[in-house]
């Protein structure tokens, strides 16, 4: 009886101290997830580098996490930056008149009479769609400049996340698989279980990150490269843009270039809107419909509607980190399903005995070729 009492305590208590350590380091989520993404992405490239100096962790863990920085960090400060250069010019340009979203309207009603019939039908205001049009611009465009000026501010700030998560990242990379052992022997769930579902983690969030990141990057670029050389406004600001519209399946950067197409098409730019819509369509529609199913969909044996929907949601729970987190939730809560359906039939025959390939129990069927 004591013995119970000491052992329940002493959970209240661990679960406690958790739940504490939790709220701790709920404000750096955000910086420690990207750290051990990061740790996970680069990890197969630190054990080439571990193999061939075996007793250097700390020595491959910063080459690794050296290489990162060149191929990861300094791209993406210096798209920031040009981001935020653009953004600036772009407001300036709103105050000025120089853009004016007013006409951008009047042009797509004079070029498409049938556009005032359906906002007719739907109940628009063509004037009141012309100032909303204005206000939301204007609104973007300051939320733009006041972030630029709180990005200014909060220089230090950002800074200082970033070398927090180079710093975690460093030691993610060098103790990496110590931590996943103290983790299996932690957890009682079952070595198999845990080892399974730790490699599924790893490969979920690599080919949710890679995949992802490489199409975004080409939609972006191509789509950005397009738009400036059809002289379009803002061609780094769309293109990045259209780069975060990729993270959403099915529809992607179509969200972006379809409206420029057809407003090109409204001011007489025909040619112009007929080379967008066959980049759009032809080159980056065709990223999107081959390479995220090999690079996404694939690798963590998901569904497309299963990605598309666990990112979406992904996206709207957690933000930019969402489109990581759906599906690799998605991913976890097929396998721990099929692990339960394997536990529960593990007497029936047929049923495979090795509960590393349970998730298989429940994999959707695929369509025949």
């Amino acid at each position: 009886m004591q013995e119970k009492l000491e052992t329940r305590t002493f959970l209240l208590f661990l679960f406690a101290v958790s739940i504490g350590f939790a709220l701790l380091i709920k404000p750096f989520f955000g910086t420690i997830f990207w750290a051990c993404a990061i740790a996970v992405i680069f990890a197969p490239l630190q054990q080439r580098l571990l193999k061939r100096w075996p007793n250097h962790k700390n020595l491959t863990a910063l080459a690794t996490l050296l290489i990162c920085i060149v191929i990861v960090i300094l791209p993406v400060v210096f798209v920031i930056s040009s981001v935020v250069n653009e953004g600036v010019m772009v407001y300036n340009k709103l105050l000025s008149g120089e853009i004016n979203p007013a006409q951008y309207i009047e042009s797509m009603r004079t070029a498409f009479p049938a556009l005032n019939n359906l906002l007719a039908r739907l109940g628009i205001d063509m004037s009141n769609l012309k100032e909303d049009a204005l206000n939301a611009a204007m609104s973007s465009g300051k939320f733009i400049a006041g972030h630029t000026i709180s990005i200014g501010q909060n220089a230090f700030e950002f800074l200082m996340s970033v070398v927090l998560m180079l710093y975690i990242t460093f030691f993610m990379l060098r103790d990496g698989s110590y931590l996943v052992d103290l983790m299996i022997r932690a957890l009682p769930l079952g070595d198999v279980r845990e080892r399974m579902l730790f490699s599924l983690f790893a490969e979920v969030t690599r080919a949710t990150i890679k995949g992802n990141v490489v199409i975004a990057i080409l939609q972006g670029t191509i789509g950005g490269i397009t738009l400036w050389a059809l002289d379009i406004h803002g061609a780094i600001l769309w293109g990045v843009v259209m780069a975060f519209a990729s993270l959403i399946p099915a529809v992607g950067s179509a969200l972006v270039w379809v409206p420029i197409a057809l407003y090109l098409t409204a001011i007489g730019e025909v040619t112009s809107a007929l080379i967008l819509t066959g980049i759009g369509a032809g080159i980056i529609g065709m990223l999107d419909n081959v390479l995220r199913p090999i690079l996404v969909g694939r690798d963590t044996k998901l569904p497309d509607y299963i990605v598309l929907l666990s990112t979406l949601g992904g996206i709207a729970l957690f933000g930019i980190n969402g489109f990581v987190i759906g599906p690799l939730v998605a991913a976890l809560f097929i396998a721990f399903w099929g692990i339960f359906i394997h536990d529960v039939n593990n007497l029936a025959p047929g049923v495979h005995t090795d509960p590393s390939e349970a998730a298989e129990e429940i994999e959707p069927p695929k369509a025949n070729d």
